[in-house]
Order: C-alpha cells, then sequence, then structure tokens
C-alpha cells in the first residue's frame, strides 16, 4: 500500500505513555491463545511504513504502537470488520491459504486490531475497493505479512479467528482531558480484548459511566481533579474488571496508569 493511502488509515494522537510492552519474547509477534471463534475467509494486503511516522496514530487512539506495547502485531479492518471502533484492542489470529506459490505453509499470526481501513467508493467492492463492504479484509504490516506470506502475492487469501489476548502486566488508563472533561485510552486488555463498557469514580463521586469517544477513547463531563480514580471496564465478553484507587490523588494529564488486568 502506497505511503498515501496508508495516510488515510492514521488518525494522529498525541500519547504521552509510560507503557510498557506486552509481551516479552525475541520475536515481535506473540504465539497463539485458545481460539473463540472457527476460521474465516478473508483477503489481505500489506503496507510499508516509508515513515516511522506512519507507526504514530489509527484510528483506535493507540498513539505510538511501538510505545503503547503493540509493536508490529497489528492489523487494520475493513469496514465490515471495524465495528465502529468496538473492535479495537480484539486480537486475531491469521494464516495464509489456498495459494500455494506464496503461502509459507504451517505459518500464522497474532495481531491486535489497532487501525481502520476505510473504504474507497471510488471503486467497486470486486475492482480494487478491497476495504469496500461487504468485503472482509486486513491491512498487514508487511513485517506481519511476511511471517505468511511472500510480499509478491499483494492482495492474499487468508483466514482468520478471534482469540483471546494474552497481555504482560495490566490494564493501562492513559488520562486527557481539561477540568471538567476527562478522557481515558484504555490499553493493554487482555482476554478479548475489546471493551464495551467504561466507569470511573473519584474519591467524591459515585460511579459515572464513560462513552465511546472514539476507538477505545472514553470520556465523562466531570470534575475528577484532586481525586484517586478508580475504573470499572466491560469487556464484549461481558467479564468486568475494577480496579480501585488506580490513579493517585495528585495524578496529572498525559500521564500512565496500570490496574488489574482480565484473565487470558
Amino acid at each position: 500500500m502506497s505511503p498515501p493511502a496508508l495516510a488515510l488509515l492514521l488518525l494522529p494522537l498525541a500519547l504521552a505513555s509510560t507503557a510498557l510492552s506486552h509481551f516479552h519474547s525475541s520475536s515481535p509477534f506473540p504465539t497463539a491463545s485458545p481460539s473463540l471463534y472457527d476460521w474465516t475467509s478473508a483477503r489481505a494486503t500489506y503496507y510499508a511504513a516509508a515513515d516511522p511516522r506512519d507507526k504514530v496514530g489509527g484510528a483506535c487512539g493507540y498513539g505510538d504502537l511501538e510505545k503503547a506495547g503493540y509493536g508490529l502485531a497489528t492489523v487494520g479492518l475493513s469496514e465490515a470488520l471495524f465495528e465502529r471502533g468496538q473492535i479495537c484492542g480484539a486480537c486475531f489470529e491469521v494464516r495464509c491459504v489456498d495459494d500455494m506459490r506464496w503461502c509459507i505453509p504451517g505459518t500464522s499470526i497474532i495481531v491486535t486490531a489497532t487501525n481502520f481501513c476505510p473504504p474507497n467508493y471510488g471503486f467497486t467492492a470486486e475492482g480494487g475497493g478491497h476495504c469496500n463492504a461487504p468485503n472482509k479484509h486486513l491491512v498487514l504490516p508487511i513485517e506481519a505479512f511476511e511471517k505468511i506470506a511472500i510480499w509478491k502475492a499483494g492482495n492474499m487469501p487468508v483466514q482468520y479467528r478471534r482469540i483471546k489476548c494474552r497481555k504482560e502486566g495490566g490494564i493501562r488508563f492513559t488520562i486527557d482531558g481539561s477540568n471538567i472533561f476527562i478522557s481515558v485510552l484504555i490499553s493493554n486488555v487482555a482476554g478479548a480484548g475489546d471493551i464495551v463498557a467504561v466507569k470511573i469514580k473519584g474519591s467524591r463521586t459515585g460511579w459515572l459511566p464513560m462513552g465511546r469517544n472514539w476507538g477505545q477513547n472514553w470520556h465523562a463531563s466531570a470534575d475528577l481533579l484532586n481525586q484517586p480514580l478508580s475504573f470499572e471496564v466491560t469487556s464484549s465478553d461481558g467479564r468486568t474488571v475494577t480496579s480501585y484507587n488506580v490513579a493517585p490523588k495528585a495524578w496529572n494529564f498525559g500521564q500512565t496508569f496500570e490496574g488489574k488486568q482480565f484473565d487470558s
């Protein structure tokens, strides 16, 4: 994918994060955990980052993917898969199929959904609009693509399936906003990986529901300065984790704090 096309995928976000790596391995690609779903057919293309800034941004709001712990094990999803951002943080196993000229036999990769591949209505879904509905299409960094197929393959038939995410450490909460508005980026989520509901609590408030701003950025209109902050996070499989007093009373905007984690 050309740099101009890639630029359409990236929504810049400044992220001041103290995040740690989400896995420790000699390889930048994590290993598989038990599958939640059956294999589904799709197609995949790749992009090569011509500029280091291309690794910063994305429609899920994670910012610098290296600093956020996702590295090169990421994927952009077409409109049919992206679910308006709710899918952000989910993990997939992907394998090359059907075309043995280009597939690397016996291989698969594990990637996290961090981006959106927008439709291009200048083309039909069958005639170049790879990410147009109803196509199920994955856009991978070339480093990930080359784990399962030869780069010359281009637009490859693949299969994918949802799996549980494995992460090191706890869920991370990166806080932004202003005096009467708080925005929280939630990352490094194990288990289902994607979040469907968030609540926040100060020491002088009850539990306040947060709304999804975009991707995995959540917001609430409240003055929570000078209060320890607690979070209640619910993932798409219905499980909830509550992290009490994650941020101390003296927290500041731009800081990242680590809470409890879902079992993976």
